[in-house]
C-alpha cells in the first residue's frame, strides 16, 4: 500500500509539470469514463447525480487498496508477485495517458516514474520486511518502521507539491483578471413575473454556482484567457485563428438561454437559464466562409472532448448560436468553459455545447464522429417539449384544502404555448403561464388546486409548444436522443 501511495504521488508530482491528466490515477479515471458503455453512464448520472466521478475516483481507490493488499499477501516471501503487479498497474497508466487526446508524448514521464518509484519503493520496503521477519538482527525492525515513516513522509510531500505547482497553473487567476466584460447589445431585462419562485419555481435565472454541470471532464481543465486560441479549419474558404483578446474586442452580445442536458430523465433537475455573453458564432463561420459540403461543425474542447453540430443550427442566425465567453455578467466559471465555449439554443449539450473548446472544423458526418456518436447516442437531437412539477414535491404531505401546484416548462426554439395539470383522473386544467421572456428559454407555471378528499393524490403535467404539439404521455429512456412522458408526483393530503 506504502509502495502504491508512492508511485501515485511520484506520477501527480510530474503530472503537475506535463499535464494534470497525465496524472495516473486521473489518466485510469479518465479511460474509465471513456469505456463506460451509455447504459452505466446513464445509471451513474440517475443515481449519483454530479456526484458521478467523485463516486469513481472512491470506487477506483477502493479496487486499488484492495489490489495492493492482495499483491502484499502473495509477496510474503517473494517480491516478484508484488513486482507483477506494480509494472501490470504501470502500464495501465502508460497506455491510458497515451491515448489520452490532450497529451504528448512528454506526458508519458508521468506513469514511467510512477511506475519506476512504485518498484523501488516495494523491492526497498519488501526487503526491510522480510529481515524483520527473519529476525536477521535487532535493528531490522528500526530500520523498518524508519523507512516506512520515510516513504510515507515522502509520498505525502510529492502528493502535496504536485497539488500546489498544479494550482499555481490554474486558471482561476487569468479568469479574474479579465475583469468586466463590455456588453454592446444587452438581453431584454427579466420581467418580474417571469417566474414563480415564491410558490417552489425556481428562479429564472439560474446562479452560476447553481447551473447543473454534466460533462466527462474529471478534472476542471486549467485554460488561461492568455494562452487560450480557437482555431476555425476544414471545409472553409480561408482558415481563421482568434485569440481571447480577438473575440473580447468584438462586439458582444448577451442573450437569456436555457440549457438542458439529454440524460435528464423526465421530471429531472439538468436544466438551467443564464444570460450568456459572447460573439455570433455565425459571424466568425461566415468570416471563415463555409464551403457547399459542410455538414456538421466538428468541435473539440481543452481536454480533447469532441461534439458534432449540424452546420445549419450553427449557422442560424434566428436560433442566435454564441461562442460564449461570459455568463450571468462575468467570465465563464471553469467549471463552465472558461475561457469559451459554445452555446446553442433548442439543442442537447452534447451536440452543441462544448466547454472549453479549442477547436472547430468544418466537415461531414461521415468523415469525423464525435464522443457521444460512438457510444450509441443519436447524431441530432432537438431538446424535447417537457414540462415538470416543482409544487407541491413528490410524497409531500399537505393540508387539505387549497393546494398551489407549480412547476417548469421548456420547449428551447419553439417556445412554450400552454401547461396543463390533471388532479387524479380528473380533467385536465389549463395553468397560468409566467412572463414570456423568449422561446429560447424555459416558462414557469401555476395552478391553483381544491383539494379536499384526505389521502394520496396524483399529480400530473404536460406542455403544448407554439408549434401545437402536445408533449408525448409515452415514456422513453434517455438513450438515445432525450426521455419523453408526461412528470407525475404523489402527495398526501393529511
Amino acid at each position: 500500500m506504502l509502495a502504491l501511495a508512492a508511485a501515485l504521488a511520484g506520477g501527480h508530482l510530474v503530472a503537475a509539470f506535463v499535464g494534470p491528466n497525465a496524472s495516473p490515477y486521473l489518466a485510469v479515471g479518465n479511460s474509465a469514463i471513456d469505456l463506460t458503455p451509455a447504459w452505466l453512464k446513464d445509471f451513474a448520472v440517475r443515481t449519483f447525480g454530479t456526484y458521478d466521478k467523485l463516486v469513481l475516483l472512491g470506487g477506483m481507490a477502493v479496487v486499488l487498496v484492495l489490489v495492493a493488499v492482495a499483491a502484499g499477501l502473495l509477496s510474503r516471501r517473494t517480491a516478484w508477485p508484488g513486482v507483477v503487479v506494480v509494472v501490470a498497474l504501470g502500464v495501465l497508466a502508460g497506455f491510458a495517458v497515451h491515448t489520452r487526446p490532450d497529451l504528448g508524448q512528454l506526458a508519458l514521464l508521468a506513469p514511467a516514474v510512477s511506475l519506476l518509484t512504485g518498484l523501488v519503493v516495494f523491492r526497498w520496503l519488501h526487503a526491510r520486511g522480510l529481515a524483520v521477519a527473519e529476525g536477521i538482527h535487532a535493528a531490522s525492525r528500526r530500520r523498518f518502521l524508519t523507512g516506512v515513516g520515510g516513504v510515507a513522509a515522502g509520498a505525502g510531500i510529492a502528493a502535496l507539491t504536485g497539488q500546489l505547482v498544479g494550482r499555481a497553473k490554474d486558471a482561476g487567476s487569468s479568469r479574474r483578471a479579465v475583469g468586466e466584460l463590455k456588453v454592446a447589445r444587452k438581453a431584454p431585462p427579466i420581467p418580474a413575473d417571469a417566474d414563480f419562485a415564491k410558490l417552489g419555481t425556481p428562479t429564472f435565472l439560474t446562479p452560476n454556482d447553481a447551473f447543473y454541470r454534466i460533462d466527462t471532464a474529471l478534472v476542471v481543465p486549467q485554460v488561461r484567457a492568455e494562452d487560450w486560441t480557437l482555431r476555425i479549419h476544414g471545409m472553409v474558404e480561408r482558415e481563421l485563428s482568434f485569440d481571447y483578446a480577438d473575440i473580447r474586442g468584438r462586439p458582444l452580445v448577451e442573450r437569456t438561454i436555457t440549457m438542458c442536458c439529454v440524460s435528464n430523465e423526465v421530471g429531472g433537475p439538468y436544466i438551467s437559464t443564464a444570460n450568456f455573453i459572447g460573439v455570433d458564432l455565425a459571424d466568425l463561420l461566415d468570416e471563415a466562409g463555409v464551403r457547399p459540403g459542410a455538414q456538421q461543425l466538428f468541435s473539440t474542447s481543452a481536454d480533447g472532448w469532441t461534439c458534432g453540430t449540424p452546420v445549419e443550427d450553427a449557422m442560424d442566425r434566428e436560433r442566435g448560436a454564441l461562442l460564449a465567453i461570459g455568463m450571468n455578467g462575468e467570465p465563464l466559471p471553469l467549471e463552465h468553459g472558461f475561457p469559451a465555449r459554445m452555446v446553442i439554443p433548442g439543442l442537447y449539450g452534447y451536440v452543441s455545447a462544448t466547454k472549453w473548446v479549442t477547436d472547430l472544423e468544418l466537415t461531414t458526418w461521415d468523415a469525423r464522429r464525435a464522443y457521444w456518436l460512438d457510444r450509441d447516442w443519436a447524431r441530432e437531437a432537438p431538446v424535447k417539449t417537457q414540462s415538470r412539477i416543482d409544487a407541491p414535491k413528490g410524497f409531500q404531505t399537505v393540508p387539505p384544502g387549497r393546494v398551489v401546484a407549480a412547476g417548469i416548462a421548456w420547449a428551447q426554439f419553439t417556445g412554450i404555448a400552454k401547461v396543463e395539470v390533471r388532479l387524479d383522473d380528473g380533467p385536465w386544467q389549463e395553468a397560468e403561464l409566467s412572463a414570456d421572456v423568449n422561446d429560447n428559454t424555459w416558462r414557469m407555471w401555476q395552478l391553483e388546486l381544491d383539494v379536499r378528499r384526505p389521502g394520496s393524490h396524483q399529480l400530473t403535467c404536460r406542455a403544448t409548444d407554439k408549434s401545437g404539439y402536445t408533449q408525448t404521455a409515452e415514456r422513453a429512456p434517455v438513450l438515445p436522443d432525450g426521455a419523453t412522458g408526461r412528470h407525475t408526483v404523489t402527495f398526501t393530503t393529511r
